[in-house]
């Protein structure tokens, strides 16, 4: 390669020269180069490394190219002027420095760009401004988190005051006079917390407790008919399944038998309908179902106690001899204020093959027959078994057969006729 060669044409080939190990050297002086850019203007010992790095260059570009050194270096000369890096590092080190600051950067920028010091600038100057961004961010951040607590801590205390003085407010007739009470002659503030505390208790009272003491009338008295016995129903999953679908939404499918065995019941009972679901759904779905009217009596959530999270049926406050009373439910939280009147039926979940309510007509009906005097007695007994109207199956089963086989028995005892004639006749 001859010395007159063009800068040009160095440049092309020392672009497809850029052998591994090229690239290596190379690297390694950036390295040693940007430790420079970062620390020289606090040690004066760096102005010397940089004299070295030079000389280290030039030693490179001899040892990986030797052919091309003599045309490199003119070209390493004249692109000294083109590092705005340097160029800054100069005024703040000095004119002597200048010229010796970094002459390399340009051309390893154009034959490498990924040497180049101003990526790493660039990159260094959009990390600080996103740590910037970030922090005034997270500022105003902290700043609305404290308003919005100050704002909840005001509405809270005012809450507090406003709860304290619209509950803890005497009474007053209809003149507007002050109705005293057994708050009235004690001081101002302590008549306001104990009348708010005795309103809390109210209403909490109103939650877990019935809303009335009688949730049912009186017995009918002659001439009218009341039935001897009083049969309390759950309506979900007892009577009606809560169904939905996408062509139809929610929707409540009646048991299969509901409405024989209601028209049944009713012949020998009082049928109640007593359930922990709001009224508003209740009663659209207790017309559809009994137009009849065989259902005497619907309670619903507002008529139970309310006792460990679970709404229980209180039969206390059914104004009805317990004697006489016999519910029927899946849930036994429900009943287990009084788990003796309980009969527990499987809980229906929409099934069309289900026959259950057809025994259950067969069971009523011999309790009724029989004029049971305390179906406590008997509904304990089967509250012993997982299902009880299987166990009533099996218990049908075995008295049929025994009856069979009385009869039989009987049968076999007596004589017929015409064999008692025949010995007459025949002298025997």
């Amino acid at each position: 390669m001859s010395m007159s060669m063009a800068p040009a044409t160095v440049l092309q080939m020392l672009r497809g020269l850029s052998t591994p190990r090229l690239l290596t050297q190379i690297h390694q002086h950036r390295a040693l180069g940007n430790h420079y850019h970062h620390y020289h203007q606090h040690n004066q010992h760096q102005h010397h490394l940089l004299r070295h790095q030079q000389q280290y260059l030039r030693l490179i570009i001899c040892t990986a190219l030797p052919a091309a050194a003599p045309a490199l270096f003119p070209i390493l000369h004249t692109a000294r002027g083109y590092s705005s890096t340097t160029k800054q590092e100069a005024g703040a080190t000095g004119a002597n420095d200048a010229p010796e600051a970094a002459p390399n950067a340009p051309l390893l920028a154009k034959l490498f760009p990924q040497t180049s010091p101003d990526a790493d600038s660039n990159a260094e100057q959009e990390r600080q401004k996103r740590e910037e961004e970030e922090a005034k961010e997270n500022e105003r951040a902290w700043k609305r988190m404290k308003l919005g607590f100050a704002i909840f801590g005001g509405s809270a205390v005012a809450a507090g005051f406003w709860a304290v003085y619209e509950f803890g407010k005497p009474e007053v007739d209809p003149n507007g006079q002050t109705i005293e009470d057994e708050f009235t002659h004690k001081p101002l503030v302590q008549q306001y917390l104990q009348r708010m505390w005795k309103s809390i208790h109210y209403y909490q009272r109103m939650i877990q407790e019935p809303s009335r003491a009688k949730l049912l009338p009186d017995p009918l008295k002659p001439p009218y008919v009341q039935p001897r016995y009083t049969l309390v129903l759950e309506m979900k999953d007892v009577l009606v399944h809560p169904d939905w679908t996408y062509q139809t939404g929610w929707r409540f499918k009646k048991r299969p038998g509901v409405d024989h065995f209601l028209a049944e019941c009713a012949k020998d009972f009082e049928i109640v309908v007593f359930t922990a679901e709001q009224g508003m759904t209740v009663f659209p779905i207790l017309d559809a179902l009994d137009p009849n009217g065989y259902i005497m009596y619907r309670l619903v959530r507002d008529a139970t106690h309310f006792v460990d999270g679970h709404h229980v049926k209180n039969l206390d406050n059914l104004n009805r001899d317990l004697k006489k009373v016999i519910v029927v439910d899946w849930d036994a939280n429900a009943t287990k204020m009084h788990p003796d009147n309980t009969f527990g039926l499987a809980r229906w979940h929409g099934n069309d093959d289900d026959g259950q309510l057809l025994d259950l007509i067969a069971f009523l009906k011999i309790i009724a027959q029989n004029n049971v005097e305390d179906v406590r007695e008997v509904l304990h007994y089967y509250r012993q078994f997982d299902d009880p109207i299987n166990q009533f199956r099996e218990n049908q089963r075995k008295l049929a057969e025994q009856m069979l086989e009385a009869e039989r028995i009987e049968q076999s005892k007596t004589k017929p006729m015409v064999k008692q004639w025949s010995r007459n006749i025949l002298g025997r």
